[in-house]
This record gives structure tokens, C-alpha cells and sequence, in this order.
């Protein structure tokens, strides 16, 4: 049976992935695990280490599924190479290797967005919850649907958060990516507003009429391009040309 791995991105858990569920087709296992400090998993003890995150991920990421990281958590799936054995491969959905990047979010914006954070950290979620949602269709309905999703409470723990703001800005994957232990591919949707067009335009799948959250505004066509790339043959499966 072919398996998928959902991982959530920055101060959302694993609920955004439930509009994905009345699409999957037949002989598809699909886990959606929260990472620590998300949900009901407490945090780490240090949020910011890599080795203990992957310690306490390492029985939610199996080497013989498909790893797919949103967002943050296309970041740290690839960090997660690093520390664990490869998956079959990797998909990093609405991210490349930094989130930081020429033609896309500034430096100064990130760093903007961390001070408001340390003021008040709930309210400056619930600005980037809208915030991340500007390239879908209808924005203000997405909104709502994300919201009756996870709901209005916290979404992580606050030490969890502010380490992942960090990461956001100074987590870089591209020597990982640069030669990767599986093969990666990356899925973006075509209006993302959060990517520089030149990583959209580059994506090896790209989602029409959809955004940075398209498991809201086009769960259907999400879960069918995951679905294919989940059935592509692993590299020792591939026959040659």
C-alpha cells in the first residue's frame, strides 16, 4: 500500500489536512501527525533542535512512505534528512529551500512580523492565518473554512511558535536539497502569495486556482496531484529508458 505523510506548517496542526479526506482514492495510507508542541503533543524541551525533533518524529516518518512538509513543515522534512533514514521521497508544498527568498517575502518583513509576535503573539497568528490566504479565490471564504477547521484557539504552544518564526527565517535547505538522499519534488499553488514567482513558475506541479493553502481551496485537486506522486516508482523501481 502506498503511504502519505501530511505535515503541517507554521501555528496550524494537523486538522488544515481534513478537507483532503473525501478525495483520496483506494490503497492510499495517509498519516497526518502533529509535531511537537501542535495539537495535543507537547513541545520540546529545546523547539529549536533538530536532532531531538527528528528523535521525536522519527516513528511518524517512515522510510518507505512519501514525506509531504507544507509550508515551515516543508522546511523541516528537509532538515529532517539530515537525521533520519530518506522516504521514498520528499514533496515540499508552497516552499522552497528558504522562506525568505529574492522576489518573495523580504527579510524585513519576517523580521517585522517576529516583533509583533513578541507583543501579542495570538493576535499576530490570526494576521498571518489571513495573511497566507490573499492568492485564494475568495479569501474572506477560505478564511472561514480554515477557522472551522482548527478553530480560533491557539495554534501551538508560544515557545514553539517563536522558534518557528525563526526557522522561517533562518532555516536554508539548500545544500540538503542540492543533493538530496530522494528524489524532491515540489508542488506550489499558482497564486501563492508567499513564493517569488520564479519558485512557482519553477515547481514541478503547480495548482490552478489555488494559493499558499490550496488543502482549503482545492483539497480535490491537491489530494490527486499527492496521489500521483505517491505512485511514481521509487528510483530502485524505475526500469531504464
Amino acid at each position: 500500500m502506498s503511504r502519505l505523510v501530511l505535515l503541517s506548517g507554521w501555528g496550524i496542526d494537523a486538522r488544515i489536512w481534513r478537507p483532503l479526506e473525501a478525495h483520496w482514492p483506494a490503497g492510499l495510507e495517509v498519516t497526518t501527525p502533529d509535531w511537537p508542541g501542535y495539537g495535543a503533543r507537547p513541545s520540546l524541551d529545546d523547539p529549536a533542535d533538530l536532532a531531538a525533533l527528528a528523535a521525536a518524529m522519527a516513528g511518524d516518518l517512515p522510510a518507505n512512505a512519501v514525506w509531504v512538509g507544507w509550508s515551515l513543515g516543508g522546511l523541516l522534512a528537509a532538515a529532517l534528512l539530515d537525521h533520519l533514514p530518506a522516504p521514498r521521497a520528499l514533496v515540499q508544498l508552497g516552499m522552497g529551500p528558504r522562506f525568505c527568498a529574492e522576489g518573495g517575502i523580504p527579510p524585513r518583513e519576517l523580521a517585522a512580523f517576529r516583533r509583533a509576535f513578541a507583543r501579542d503573539g495570538e493576535a499576530t497568528r490570526q494576521h498571518f492565518l489571513r495573511w497566507q490566504l490573499q492568492g485564494e479565490p475568495a479569501p474572506r471564504a477560505a478564511h472561514r473554512r480554515l477557522l472551522d477547521l482548527i478553530g480560533r484557539g491557539p495554534g501551538g504552544e508560544a515557545a514553539t511558535l517563536a522558534v518557528g518564526l525563526e526557522q522561517l527565517t533562518t532555516l536554508d535547505v539548500s545544500a540538503r536539497l542540492n543533493a538530496p538522499p530522494c528524489p524532491v519534488r515540489r508542488t506550489a499553488g499558482e497564486r501563492d502569495p508567499l513564493l517569488a514567482p520564479a519558485l512557482r513558475q519553477s515547481a514541478d506541479h503547480r495548482l490552478a486556482g489555488a494559493g499558499h493553502c490550496p488543502m482549503v481551496s482545492r483539497p480535490d485537486a491537491l489530494a490527486a496531484c499527492l496521489a500521483r506522486i505517491v505512485r511514481q516508482p521509487a528510483p530502485t523501481e524505475e526500469r531504464p529508458s
